[in-house]
């Protein structure tokens, strides 16, 4: 195999090797006779490469990782179980220190059961830490595309700078994941997912202007077999596979892993009678698990799954990744955009209160630089009228006032250095400075907030002059408007944390090419967001017009 740079190996690599990393280990000498035996027992029953949904790592540590595939030689079989024969099959891991897979560090046999939907879950440890590794994995005579991990520094290092990106939104009939393809490019050390991996809807059903670029298979995604059959269609996408292979992710969910806008028990519309909707909450869970690059902690039981959870980069950052979904009280006003006085009721919480009590507890804890809470729904208070009345999306944070008021004072009387909060799932760019009190335009910031557009969804988007936007004149606190399609691209050091908003002219079409419409710096205890860089309108691009007459109306929310 000729030599690759980092960038070609990422972006083309995908059927070549894999690597990751502890202290070495000797070359293989002869053949363990026990894995040539797993390796025999493994191809019965394969007619054709399993390795169809690409590999995964994710929650990393200063030690390891989890590395992730899951065998389908039919990914799109309507029983949800990849065309795989009903048995397990033993399936060959290996970790290398080096990108061309010569110097092996570990390896081992792990098993792919149906139970499971034939996925795969190894949880690597005793690696170096701050440092790259690469992985990949076997099945009689099929290898796998070969993946790049990295590991955290040691929890009392600072280490150095990190590259991390943060993207959400993927509705696979609105567009292609050319997004995904430019940010495996960018070359990060991480990756964040914050919701909406995949959408639920059958074909037909949630359309953009000018029809969707291409369909789901199936119906709506209900059942085990139907979240199954849907995530792979997903993971079957070569983009997708080049961002998961390019770095370690970590994953939380929104609402589109299971059903629009719902809230713990309770389902988008409680007026439909839903009879079955914690048998399907316990479906997508579990297929959730299935197809995501979760340690042993995050495994489904029953209706619950631990998927909030912390993540230490050495003393650099803390990333405290939120479930916003599976706790939260209904949404007040039926989920409306009123005037809500239920939005203010301090018993409601968007957390609940025990996840709460576990930021909170993280926050007085942190002895990190960056204080990095990922989390799903629009944070900053985002009214939507110029008048006293407050008409804001009771889904977000504002529908939940007392609630991120806790956690912002929760901040602040922890003396967090740097409390920085990443969204997703308005499909639009913003920046904003974040506040104890959003009625008083001249209080002081204690945080950030930096929202990725959508990968997909809402089709190709429209550039436009943010200065434009009336949230902009509505909310002064809200710095940043975009409505292309993209992801976020940040480094974090030190003294400052730089945001990237990547966008795409296109996504309706494939191969568009990415380019950075903003830049904006947090600096070192200096809470908000400060611009640092803004490119022109570019006249050959079609403006958005339509925004204002829209505003009332949609808000950005799923469904037209």
């Amino acid at each position: 195999m000729p030599h690759l740079d980092r960038r070609s190996f990422l972006v083309t690599g995908l059927a070549a090797g894999a690597v990751t990393a502890l202290p070495s280990a000797p070359a293989l000498a002869a053949p363990d006779p026990a894995v040539e035996t797993a390796k025999s027992l493994a191809s019965r029953g394969l007619l054709t490469d399993p390795f169809t949904l690409g590999v995964a790592s994710g929650d990393p540590d200063h030690a390891g990782f989890v590395i992730w595939t899951r065998l389908a030689q039919t990914p799109l079989a309507e029983d949800g179980l990849g065309g795989m024969p009903l048995r397990p099959f033993a399936v060959m891991w290996q970790v290398y220190a080096d990108e061309r897979c010569r110097h092996m560090v570990r390896a081992g046999i792990a098993e792919a059961t149906p139970q499971w939907g034939h996925s795969v879950h190894v949880e690597v440890d005793g690696l170096s830490p701050d440092r790259d590794y690469w992985y990949r994995f076997r099945t009689g005579p099929y290898l796998s595309p070969t993946g790049r991990a990295r590991t955290a520094p040691r929890p009392s290092s600072l280490g150095g700078s990190l590259t991390m990106a943060f993207v959400s939104c993927a509705q696979y009939e609105h567009g292609y994941f050319t997004s995904y393809r430019r940010l495996a490019e960018d070359c990060p050390d991480l990756v964040l997912h914050l919701g909406d991996y995949q959408y639920e809807y059958t074909r037909d059903t949630y359309t953009i202007p000018g029809g969707n670029v291409r369909d789901h298979e199936g119906p709506e995604t209900e059942t085990l077999a139907g979240y199954r059959q849907r995530h792979a269609q997903y993971k079957a996408d070569l983009d997708l596979q080049a961002a998961h292979a390019a770095a370690p992710w970590l994953v939380v969910w929104d609402d589109h892993e299971l059903d629009n806008n719902w809230a713990d028990e309770v389902p988008e519309n409680p007026a439909i009678p839903q009879p079955n909707f914690l048998a399907r909450r316990e479906a997508a869970f579990r297929a959730y698990y299935e197809n995501m690059p979760l340690r042993r902690a995050s495994i489904p039981h029953g209706i619950d799954m631990q998927l909030y959870r912390r993540i230490r980069w050495g003393r650099l950052a803390t990333f405290h990744m939120l479930d916003t979904r599976q706790f939260r009280s209904d949404q007040g006003c039926g989920d409306g955009y009123d005037d809500c006085p239920e939005a203010s009721d301090p018993a409601r919480s968007i957390t609940g209160a025990e996840q709460e009590a576990w930021l909170l507890d993280g926050f007085r804890r942190s002895q990190a630089q960056w204080d990095v809470i990922g989390q799903q729904v629009f944070f900053a208070q985002r009214d939507n009228n110029a008048g006293p009345a407050k008409v804001t999306s009771q889904d977000a944070w504002d529908g939940y006032v007392a609630s991120r008021q806790r956690i912002t004072q929760g901040w602040v009387d922890a003396k967090v250095r740097n409390a920085v909060v990443l969204t997703g799932d308005v499909h639009a760019h913003w920046a904003s400075d974040l506040k104890l009190d959003y009625d008083d335009p001249t209080g002081r910031s204690v945080g950030s907030e930096l929202v990725a557009t959508s990968i997909s969804t809402g089709g190709d988007g429209a550039d436009s002059d943010p200065a434009t936007h009336p949230y902009l004149a509505i909310n002064p606190h809200l710095k940043f408007y975009n409505n292309q399609r993209g992801y976020v691209l940040t480094r974090i050091e030190r003294d400052a944390m730089t945001a990237d908003f990547k966008v795409l002219p296109h996504v309706q079409t494939p191969g568009s090419e990415a380019y950075t419409r903003a830049t904006f710096v947090v600096e070192d205890r200096v809470p908000g967001v400060q611009q640092t860089y803004l490119r022109p309108l570019d006249p050959t691009l079609r403006a958005t017009t339509e925004i204002t007459a829209d505003l009332t109306a949609r808000l950005e929310t799923e469904r037209p």
